[in-house]
């Protein structure tokens, strides 16, 4: 099992939150890269089907994620805070 990462794409996708979203959104997104990094444990060599988009909540945070299985990241990809 590899450690993977995270990362947000638009750049500007945290323009807004307040800090408690943005930390609230770094926390779940460590959570969900190192859940995936256990669902896929061969990374960048998976052969296999990858999922598509994908949707977490905890909280007032919202957010949707495409697993990147062969780059071994997530890429979130849309944050809603309901604050």
């Amino acid at each position: 099992m590899s450690e993977w990462a995270w990362e947000y794409d638009p750049d500007d996708l945290l323009d807004g939150l307040p800090s408690e979203a943005i930390a609230e959104l770094e926390s779940l997104a460590r959570e969900i890269a190192t859940r995936d990094s256990m669902l896929f444990p061969e990374g960048a060599a998976h052969t296999g089907d990858v999922p598509g988009l994908q949707r977490e909540h905890r909280g007032r945070l919202m957010v949707a994620y495409l697993p990147d299985v062969r780059g071994e990241r997530i890429v979130i990809v849309r944050a809603l805070w309901l604050g």
